[in-house]
């Protein structure tokens, strides 16, 4: 929050602001250079890693986009894991959302060459509603299982399921919001709410796509994918309906490791590899097609914006749990609110509102 994206350094007046002295904040370095050489210590005599430069830095969802090689303009990854995130490659065009998105540098790869800006949507629930429906409500004793359940009935039956234990993320920022099960009928059974929550997690993935296509002005034509939950062929194909594109899995499924890995090899004075578009080789890739018509997907996509309305203002100061206010319920959605209101006390002093 003190980090100016755009001179790519640390902001004075906001330094000031928070009284915060700029020599105890670290040199800001490019995500691929020599940062220093691994040294053993004293209590050993050797070590294998000795002299070994430490050559690569991201964070991992910018590693998982380099993993991913979305090195062009308008590329994008989504990272399947407790939660999901969206990260699309905007170039060297630092893209600020009207849409709910979050605007981050991508990365920098080398102390002279051009830095890169990504937005960022972030969904917070996605493997953790399989924990939720395996610890909680127990219809599965593993997360495996829930391909084998939904799977099974191939359909929700109507029924639609929000996840928004915590609040919704993006592009809503909605911490009023609380998880709902809606659309029962006598005939749903646990398979369709199994089913159910594989679809609320390809939901929450279109709604942020959406938001970064009308933020980009160009929709994406595919998207690729990586995670734990991408084993499940069932929610890729299920992506893929409701996307309308198709979803392209990598044989790889450590991006995040390989792109820091990528990084640190490519780093001046290391060498080991080039990340220029030349010497790039093709990656062996699953590929998941739309199978059903557009007008079907758009009506499950309307169909689960209607779920989403009614899962909000459940929640509000004057009747929030367990006398905590709602927004703080969370910690990471608290942690994002606190943040946030920092960011834009510094916005309004910066631009000299009152």
């Amino acid at each position: 929050m003190l980090f100016n994206i755009h001179s790519l350094e640390w902001d004075k007046e906001l330094c000031e602001f928070f009284e915060i002295p700029m020599k105890i904040l670290p040199n800001v370095r490019s995500s691929s250079e020599i940062y220093g050489l691994m040294k053993i210590s004293h209590s050993l005599k050797a070590g294998a890693l000795e002299g070994v430069p430490i050559s690569g830095c991201l964070g991992d969802q910018s590693a998982a986009l380099v993993g991913q090689m979305c090195f062009q303009d308008g590329q994008a990854k989504n990272t399947y894991g407790t939660g999901c995130f969206l990260l699309c490659n905007t170039g060297h065009k630092c893209v600020f959302s009207e849409h709910g998105l979050l605007t981050t540098v991508a990365y920098k790869l080398g102390r002279d060459k051009p830095v890169y800006y990504a937005l960022e949507g972030s969904v917070a629930i996605a493997g953790a509603v399989i924990r939720w429906l395996r610890d909680n409500l127990g219809i599965i004793k593993t997360s495996e299982e829930i391909e084998k359940l939904a799977k099974e009935v191939g359909t929700s039956y109507g029924c639609y399921f929000v996840p928004a234990f915590s609040g919704l993320y993006a592009p809503y920022w909605e911490p009023s919001a609380r998880g709902i099960i809606c659309g029962l009928t006598q005939f749903t059974n646990k398979c369709h709410i199994a089913f159910a929550a594989l679809e609320a997690v390809c939901f929450q993935t279109r709604e942020i796509l959406d938001a970064m296509n009308r933020d980009c002005g160009i929709p994406l034509s595919h998207l690729q994918v990586d995670g734990g939950m991408t084993n499940n062929k069932i929610l890729m194909q299920l992506q893929a309906d409701i996307l309308y594109i198709p979803v392209v899995k990598p044989s790889m499924p450590e991006t995040t490791a390989l792109g820091a890995a990528m990084a640190a090899g490519a780093a001046e004075g290391v060498g080991v590899w080039s990340l220029e578009p030349e010497d790039l080789s093709a990656v062996t890739m699953e590929r998941f097609e739309p199978q059903i018509n557009a007008e079907e997907s758009e009506i499950r996509y309307s169909t689960w914006k209607k779920a989403v309305m009614k899962s909000m203002g459940w929640v509000t100061t004057q009747s929030s749990e367990s006398g905590d206010p709602s927004i703080f319920c969370s910690l990471p959605l608290g942690f994002f609110i606190v943040s946030s209101m920092v960011m834009l006390i510094g916005a309004r002093y910066r631009s000299g509102m009152p």
